[in-house]
């Protein structure tokens, strides 16, 4: 089971979208420079389906569920999302993963409305810089396209 530690509501992360940003610890990647690098160590309580339901249940007025890591169990990232996706039609689903490729053999593109991949690397910045190595996708769901959409960040930090 993966654990998150905290949770933020933002609107930075995932553009255009109010987004309850859950923040999921046991981070295999150990990114340098990484901005939560507490997020590294197993931490925090079990994000089980009881809890994700809380959680989302008590912040209304979002738009989007966002899963930050949970890259050491991506199957289970899919599973969440999987129920999000069930149980609220109406919220899309975004994850950022921190790995440089998609787990395609465990994760449905169905289940995601987005998906940031890539480690931050400080020479290249993060997502806002459009030297950033990191890729934001908008998924298809109809034809399981992910299309690139970086450049939406680099315009927002204009």
């Amino acid at each position: 089971m993966l654990k998150y530690v905290d949770i933020a509501i933002t609107f930075a992360e995932f553009p255009n979208e109010v987004s309850l940003c859950i923040n999921i610890s046991g981070c295999p990647c150990f990114c340098d420079d990484c901005h939560s690098p507490y997020l590294s160590k197993d931490i925090g309580e079990v994000l089980s389906l009881e809890r994700l339901r809380e959680l989302i249940e008590s912040n209304k007025g979002i738009t989007l569920v966002g899963f930050m890591g949970g890259d050491s169990d991506p199957e289970e990232v899919n599973k969440l999302a999987k129920w999000v996706r069930e149980n609220y039609p109406e919220l899309h689903i975004g994850w950022y993963s921190g790995r440089q490729a998609l787990a395609d053999e465990v994760i449905d593109l169905d289940n995601f409305d987005y998906i940031k991949l890539g480690p931050y690397i400080k020479q290249f910045g993060p997502l806002n810089n459009p030297n950033t190595n990191q890729k934001f996708y908008k998924i298809d769901r109809k034809t399981h396209i992910m299309t690139w959409c970086t450049n939406i960040f680099w315009k927002e930090a204009e």
